[in-house]
């Protein structure tokens, strides 16, 4: 019996930027198992590029079989593995090594994004820009918890403090989010570094262009246009 083709089609692209020395990003492809991720690791150079590293190696290995629900339990259980793996190495070095992640997941025409820390998962459709993810940091924390407005959450010293993320905690707790897709729908899963780097109107018009490869060359030009503190990733997905 002859496999059916993916409907999806993606491009990946991940740069250390003009600032930082080692890129603690990583990032995952793999379209025909509808699978793909963004890592942002944290806790130092060394410890940070491993964390992420080892995060979305785990994913590239596991071995996804069945419908979304049953591919959505594969996913969490192995990242509770990473979890727990880094929890136990941080105990173990001179302080905390963790990464943030989404993912998304896609079997049939339906979807799931899953996500700790604030990497992102955009959706465009219909000429419109959505955030699917919600940040887990202190910045979104006291907007929803003490009615801050986003510019003031914004000037706290900690505002980009994260409140979840892979390995900093002994359990870990994702987020996720079901959705049916459409034909014409594009992903952008990215680091804090590239969202932060661009404008919602720039992220609409990278990925309203045709093809996943032009999306991802559009959103590095711009973005390493500007200064680039931070490394920059992401993954661009089209269905």
């Amino acid at each position: 019996m002859t496999a059916l083709a993916s409907p999806w089609r993606s491009a990946a692209r991940s740069e250390t930027g003009k600032v930082r020395a080692c890129n603690e990003d990583a990032v995952l492809e793999r379209p025909g198992a509808g699978l793909w991720a963004v890592a942002d690791g944290m806790g130092g150079h060394a410890g940070g590029a491993l964390a992420s590293r080892l995060i979305v190696d785990r994913l590239a290995d596991l071995a996804l079989e069945g419908d979304l629900p049953t591919r959505l339990a594969q996913t969490r259980q192995c990242l509770q593995q990473a979890n727990r793996q880094l929890f136990l190495a941080a105990s173990h070095a001179a302080g905390p090594t963790g990464s943030t992640l989404v993912a998304l997941l896609a079997a049939g025409p339906r979807a799931v994004c899953l996500w700790a820390g604030d990497s992102r998962c955009y959706l465009w459709r219909g000429g419109r820009l959505y955030q699917l993810s919600r940040d887990h940091s202190l910045e979104r924390q006291l907007i929803d918890r003490q009615g801050l407005r986003p510019q003031q959450a914004a000037r706290h010293p900690d505002a980009q403090a994260l409140t979840r993320a892979v390995g900093i905690d002994e359990r870990l707790v994702l987020d996720s989010l079901e959705l049916e897709t459409l034909p014409g729908d594009r992903f952008l899963l990215c680091s804090d570094g590239l969202h932060r780097s661009l404008k919602p109107v720039d992220l609409g018009t990278a990925l309203d262009l045709p093809l996943a490869t032009l999306a991802i060359e559009r959103l590095f030009a711009q973005a390493l246009a500007g200064p680039a503190r931070d490394n920059l990733s992401a993954v661009v997905i089209r269905r």
